[in-house]
């Protein structure tokens, strides 16, 4: 494994990218949350990041979080955490407990379960939907012609404060069509937000309308790839 460099670099190059893409699409750069994705990354170096005056960070796991979060926001309770990987409906209490915001809402199972624990624990994270753009069987998400419809159950029947939608665009495919489907969607359902761009193509998905954009090894350096299943 190649080792972590200093993250001031990294944070340094990704904020002047979001500037200069913000520029190109006449918006305001604060208009864009840079979400630091963090898996893997070992506490000395988000301690780092969170020195450098970055305070938002994104975990794909709701275990690993588990394991690094809670002491650091004991220290700096001006932290937001963000799930954005998939998230299984039986670590739906814990991910309602630890995290502020959640990316990846995409099933009614999943729905119901986070309606659940809001309640129980009245707290409301903000949500996201992710949709499955490019209708990958592998991957996670309502497929685009059916997100009008489990966008209005997510509100009418389970109440869920959804604000915006998220994609991961198909590996080796242009993005762009995908950042260009997803703003339509959430046009058309009154959210404005969106999350969407990593570290290949934040800047492409700023110009496209992106509301966060989810940067991990532009900011970390290469790590080792989830287990097979990848899911918190």
């Amino acid at each position: 494994m190649n080792p972590i460099p200093d993250p001031t670099t990294g944070l340094d190059n990704v904020r002047r990218a979001v500037a200069e893409a913000c520029a190109r699409a006449d918006r305001e750069p604060g208009s864009v949350t840079l979400v630091a994705a963090s898996k893997t990354v070992p506490v000395e170096v988000l301690e780092q990041t969170i020195e450098a005056g970055h305070l938002v960070f994104g975990e794909n796991r709701v275990q690993e979080a588990k394991a690094k979060w809670p002491e650091l926001r004991g220290r700096c309770p001006d932290l937001e955490l963000h799930l954005i990987g998939p998230l299984q409906s039986n670590k739906a209490r814990e991910a309602v407990a630890l995290f502020d915001v959640i990316h990846s809402v995409d099933r009614p199972s999943l729905s119901a379960a986070l309606a659940r624990e809001c309640v129980r624990q009245e707290r409301r994270p903000r949500l996201f939907v992710q949709v499955n753009t490019g209708k990958e069987p592998q991957k996670a998400g309502v497929l685009p012609d059916d997100t009008d419809a489990f966008l209005t159950d997510c509100r009418e029947t389970h109440g869920l404060d959804v604000v915006g939608l998220m994609c991961i665009p198909p590996a080796g495919e242009p993005p762009e069509p995908h950042f260009s489907m997803l703003a339509k969607i959430a046009a058309r359902n009154g959210l404005e937000q969106l999350s969407m761009g990593m570290s290949t193509d934040f800047a492409t998905a700023v110009e496209y309308g992106a509301t966060h954009v989810r940067v991990g090894s532009a900011i970390f350096g290469s790590r080792p790839p989830l287990n097979p299943s990848g899911t918190a």
